[in-house]
């Protein structure tokens, strides 16, 4: 059999990652790879680590993007910072705090648990009462933005009270780095975490990650090396911070790392306040026009990510139909619903690219659309006005 060259669709990507990559991401992504020991590339890689301070809104010296997807970012913070005998006090509101929780325990430490209903923010008096019962924690773990959900914690209020308890502060920014306020040194954020397909708008494979020095401290002091070779900072720290005599440790993701480098430019051109209040802004327009709807959202407002709308399905309709239809037809990607809410929400994205106002108008009338010849009691004309008027 003849293979031929594979050529993707060209799709809207409006679901819970990845999203629309930039053409000047994807232009970067084909220039012509170099070594990772070259020194315009080690000079590449200063250039990187400095946008990634500011972006996490850190002078952390030690950020860095892990050569792998969020979730080996996830895992490089927990095996790093715990070991066998620790305790950790996970908050789980949605599906990645439950994997924080299995990674926790992978990592050899008791994990204790501040369960929350999925859809509603993590409770920081629930966290300090059991804080309060686990004196022995040496971290407390949380996602800001919960994908599965659409819900964003309070950050700053965790990690104060984590801090009361003089415990490592971890934090998952998957979903928020970039399309809202994350405030690692102002909000005293010991290990965190991101990737790099949500707001970012770069493809998936790659995972910033930044630790504090308090953090870099919990590493030295370990009695066993983490579980993990690939994953430990120790290690990588001699090739991402070593100077200009870096330590082999890896075959960098080259052009993976062109393409990271190209849209922190771009969004630090855009300015980092200016992307938050574009996407609370188009999250504004696109909730007006799903209530003209009559659609409900998931999550109470107030606590709710721009960057991940999470909205209810309307009653006896095949959410899973309504979503073939708009990629089938419209070439327009939303997401699912997970655990317990699979089946009854739709998770839309707006992230990165993939949030602008055009995108906004037609998610909203192809949703229409599509609901109505469904036969959905929905109201029909006025979801684009209303996003519009906003």
């Amino acid at each position: 059999m003849t293979q031929s060259s594979f050529q993707p669709p060209r799709r809207i990507l409006m679901g819970p990652g990845p999203s629309d990559v930039s053409p000047r991401v994807l232009e970067a992504l084909g220039r012509p790879t170099i070594g990772h020991l070259d020194p315009e590339f080690i000079r590449l890689m200063d250039e990187i680590r400095d946008c990634l301070r500011q972006t996490f809104r850190t002078d952390n010296a030690l950020t860095l993007p892990i050569s792998a997807p969020g979730s080996a970012g996830q895992e490089a913070c927990v095996v790093n910072l715990l070991e066998p005998g620790d305790t950790a006090v996970v908050c789980i509101n949605g599906v990645f705090g439950e994997r924080m929780t299995q990674m926790a325990e992978r990592a050899g430490a008791t994990v204790v648990p501040v369960r929350q209903t999925w859809g509603e923010p993590v409770d920081p008096e629930a966290l300090a009462e059991t804080l309060a019962a686990h004196p022995e924690t040496k971290l407390v773990g949380f996602v800001h933005a919960e994908t599965s959900t659409g819900v964003l914690s309070d950050a700053r209020a965790l990690a104060a009270v984590a801090r009361e308890h003089d415990c490592l502060v971890l934090a998952d920014t998957v979903t928020s780095l970039g399309g809202c306020p994350v405030e690692v040194d102002e909000w005293g954020l010991d290990a965190v975490y991101s990737g790099t397909q949500k707001c970012l708008s770069c493809p998936p494979g790659l995972s910033p990650v930044t630790f504090s020095d308090r953090a870099h401290q919990a590493m030295q002091a370990r009695k066993t090396p983490p579980q993990s070779w690939f994953l430990d900072i120790g290690l990588l720290t001699g090739y991402w911070t070593g100077g200009a005599q870096r330590a082999y440790h890896h075959t960098a993701p080259v052009n993976a790392l062109y393409g990271l480098h190209e849209s922190l430019v771009i969004l630090l051109e855009e300015g980092l306040e200016a992307a938050w209040a574009r996407h609370a802004r188009l999250h504004q327009a696109l909730v007006a026009g799903f209530e003209a709807m009559g659609l409900e959202m998931a999550v109470a407002a107030g606590h709710r990510t721009p960057q991940l709308n999470a909205v209810r399905v309307p009653e006896g309709v095949d959410e899973a139909a309504i979503r073939k239809h708009l990629l089938d037809e419209h070439n327009l990607e939303i997401g699912a619903g997970l655990g317990p809410m699979a089946g009854k929400i739709w998770r839309v994205g707006l992230m990165g690219a993939s949030a602008t106002e055009t995108n906004v108008a037609l998610c909203l009338e192809h949703i229409e659309q599509a609901l109505h010849q469904a036969g959905a009691k929905i109201e029909t004309g006025r979801a684009v006005e209303a996003a519009t008027s906003v």
